[in-house]
């Protein structure tokens, strides 16, 4: 058996140079990303962004769920429609499972995130939040349905496209070996990154589950950065640029899934050629989500963007979340003081606004109420919200624009 693992070589692009250089522009331009806003208004954007991850994770695999839809089942206000409730489901697992590797990265260290164990348990939790309906898959050519397990590895011959993964009985022995060669601590530098991508196509080519591999595949590389760590990863989504370059996306990892051509083209069984470019492309799509935050996130314009939504709001051209009409223009001074210090005092974004204290504190109740801004306890500090209402306008083209 162990002489099948000759099939997934190289595990490494040969040559691999241009994508070390690569990889460090997007480490070095996402560890700048920290340095854009307060800290406290980072960690918001990071709870929207593993919105916006899941959204577009899942939209890889043909499933839109739009990010309103998405917050509407956070808050346990599902749809009517079995189909669309199902899909709520499906993107409220997504983002349970990623807040929770999060956390356990956090605690342990010594967490094996490229091991057998925590891929399969990566699976689990994912799989056992589904409903009922997406745990079934069909064989397009045979006909046949089965019943995908949560966490269990699939115990039959499946086909992806041209591509025949390793047999059923062989993946145990591919995946000791992808868990050894991976792991983090054995790269070092930029080599890490580069690693990094490799490893999501070799994860996918073993593709070791009946169903969920490209999730899983996405959710592990997010572990793989945080583990590295790539410094302002969370700021950013990888699934976000995969998504908007979908047919690229999967016509890589099909390249790479080629045998080798040629004496020129490495010397492992597969194409080296072919891996070098998935790397590239995944890297390419790294780099471009990176400096697209770091565009977002520059202070002066973030706050122009601010003040024109309050600016819409005001003047009634754009309503509030529930359709009210008006919003005072002094609130874009109370955003923009919250915005600059991160966490203050009640009394203080008052007094930011120009407003008499009544005045001052019926709008700061109404930016509450609509969730602009927010707060631990009824007294305390407040900083500053991302409603998903909002988000767009502050963030634009972060998500879709909702059409119904």
């Amino acid at each position: 058996m162990r002489s099948q693992i000759h099939r997934m070589t190289p595990l490494l692009p040969e040559r691999a140079g241009e994508l070390q250089d690569l990889a460090l522009d997007v480490i070095q331009k996402s560890a700048a990303l920290g340095n854009r806003q307060h800290p406290v208004t980072l960690d918001t954007l990071r709870e929207l962004l593993r919105i916006i991850n899941s959204y577009y994770s899942n939209l890889i695999e043909g499933h839109n769920t739009h990010p309103h839809d998405i917050v509407r089942a956070m808050q346990k206000d599902y749809d009517s429609e079995p189909a669309k409730r199902n899909l709520q489901l499906e993107s409220v697992a997504h983002i349970t499972v990623q807040r929770d590797i999060e956390k356990k990265l956090l605690r342990d260290s010594a967490v094996n995130i490229t091991g057998r164990e925590f891929l399969c348990n990566v699976h689990r939790e994912f799989y056992q939040q589904l409903p009922e309906e997406f745990r079934v898959v069909k064989n397009p050519e045979t006909g046949r349905e089965s019943l995908v397990m949560p966490g269990e590895l699939r115990q039959e011959t499946v086909k992806v496209g041209y591509h025949h993964p390793p047999g059923h009985d062989a993946l145990k022995t591919f995946l000791d070996r992808f868990g050894e060669f991976y792991a983090p601590e054995w790269h070092h530098g930029a080599m890490k990154l580069v690693a990094a991508a490799a490893a999501h196509h070799r994860l996918m080519w073993i593709h070791p589950f009946l169903d969920g591999n490209g999730r899983v595949a996405r959710l592990f590389t997010e572990a793989y950065f945080h583990r590295i760590p790539v410094h302002g990863f969370g700021l950013w989504s990888v699934s976000r640029g995969l998504a908007r370059r979908n047919v690229d996306y999967k016509s890589a990892l099909a390249r790479a899934d080629a045998l080798r051509r040629n004496d020129l083209d490495g010397r492992g069984n597969l194409s080296n050629e072919g891996l070098i470019h998935f790397c590239r492309f995944f890297l390419e799509v790294c780099l471009d989500q990176v400096e697209y935050m770091g565009g977002l996130l520059r202070l002066q314009e973030l706050v122009e963007r601010i003040r024109r939504y309050v600016e819409l709001r005001s003047s009634g051209i754009i309503p509030g979340p529930t359709g009210e009409k008006g919003l005072r223009a002094e609130a874009a001074r109370m955003l923009q003081e919250i915005l600059v210090r991160g966490e203050v005092p009640r009394g203080s974004v008052i007094a930011a606004s120009g407003l008499k204290e009544r005045t001052g504190r019926n709008l700061l109740g109404k930016l509450i109420e609509e969730g602009l801004l927010v707060s631990a306890t009824p007294k305390g500090e407040v900083r500053l919200g991302l409603p998903i209402h909002v988000a767009g306008w502050f963030f634009p083209d972060l998500y879709p624009t909702l059409s119904r």
